[in-house]
């Protein structure tokens, strides 16, 4: 009886995701230890993706790089659940898991990020290649190889078109792995006998810049760079549909057998499909001084998913998920609560080897030195 009020005494805190918001929220609410509490880490992957490096193992870097098992990562106290969330009850306060079925909490961190979406471009889903996930950058990687072993062709055009790449999205996944490509591809090409001028890589950008985010001068940097190592840019260009061997834009149309595709994400679905959330025009969950759902308290959004100035980036979600555990720990302790204030964000992009644009609000640093910088970073 004893242990049965023990049990029923807890604070069940569950956390929904293993990535950068998921992973920061349960390693720093461990570490404060809030009395009573049980925390539950609740992933889809038995491991933590570092999706900023993905575009390494697309050109040779090793899976195990940007892979960490979700068990190094956060303290033993920590139970870590793998099942997939079908369902969230927000009014019940409850989740459904594909195993496990119904889980009650107490409080709910979601952290669940976005997802790839292809704008309803009829064909995208299943003929692009994308590398949202270790998996996507393997397979992409080996349909790179591929090209290589398979380049046997009767007429020019035809060998042209099959070391044609083309990225979709000129955001920062698109212009690393537009850069890394070139210089890859090509020492491939001379490694299996294939003329290196053959290769051709293609970066597609919708808006009138590349990395829009950022100052219009870093964009004009990045693009220079990119020309220089021999990436073609398509600026203003919005792709239609795709088919097998054909890319085609509003006023153009390019040969290709690879196309990438980094160019759009949207929150997860489960969070679409969830009562009891409002959307900004942006698609992300409105949530208020403390980044709780309105009407629920005891529903925390972070990272992606949530409406907040910066979210979309590692940064903001490693920041969103130490303010939640410290906004939880507080609530338990009975203490005031900080509202949350948005992060100013540093960006570092990698275009090709030993250079890299490092913007740090007026600062921007480039080349070798910016480069080292996004190692360190990374590590």
């Amino acid at each position: 009886n004893v242990s049965m009020q023990k049990t029923e005494a807890l604070t069940n805190i569950v956390i929904l995701g293993g990535g950068f918001a998921g992973t920061r929220a349960a390693i720093d609410l461990a570490k404060k230890n809030p009395p009573h509490t049980k925390i539950t880490l609740i992933s889809n992957k038995s491991y933590f993706e570092y999706y900023p490096g993905l575009y390494r193992v697309v050109t040779g870097a090793s899976p195990i790089e940007v892979c960490v098992p979700l068990e190094d990562m956060v303290p033993p106290s920590v139970d870590i659940v793998i099942d997939t969330i079908t369902a969230i009850d927000i009014a019940n306060k409850k989740i459904i898991g594909a195993q496990l079925g119904e889980i009650e909490f107490s409080k709910l961190v979601v952290a669940l990020g976005s997802e790839t979406t292809y704008f309803n471009l009829p064909g995208l889903d299943t003929l692009s290649l994308g590398f949202k996930s270790t998996k996507e950058a393997l397979r992409l990687k080996h349909h790179i190889f591929e090209l290589f072993k398979t380049h046997m062709h009767p007429n020019q055009n035809e060998l042209t078109s099959h070391f044609h790449v083309v990225v979709v999205g000129g955001g920062p996944s698109g212009i690393e792995v537009a850069g890394d490509l070139t210089a890859f591809m090509r020492t491939l090409a001379k490694k299996t006998g294939v003329d290196p001028s053959l290769v051709t890589i293609d970066l597609i950008e919708s808006n009138p810049r590349l990395a829009p985010a950022l100052p219009p001068e870093v964009s004009e940097k990045i693009l220079r760079r990119l020309r220089f190592l021999g990436v073609n840019i398509f600026l203003n260009r919005r792709l239609i549909k795709e088919e097998v061997e054909s890319v085609y834009m509003k006023d153009m149309s390019l040969q290709t057998k690879t196309v990438i595709w980094t160019a759009g994400t949207q929150i997860n679905q489960l969070i679409t499909d969830t009562k009891g959330l409002t959307f900004s025009e942006r698609k992300r969950v409105v949530v208020d001084e403390y980044l709780r759902v309105a009407g629920a308290p005891d529903v925390f959004i972070v990272g992606d998913l949530a409406a907040t100035q910066y979210s979309g980036l590692a940064q903001t979600a490693m920041y969103d998920g130490s303010y939640v555990a410290n906004t939880i720990a507080r609530e338990l302790r009975g203490k005031s609560l900080i509202p949350y204030k948005p992060k100013k964000i540093a960006y570092s992009i990698p275009v090709g080897d030993n250079w890299a644009a490092l913007v740090i609000g007026p600062i921007h640093i480039y080349g070798r030195f910016a480069y080292l910088m996004r190692h360190a970073i990374d590590f």
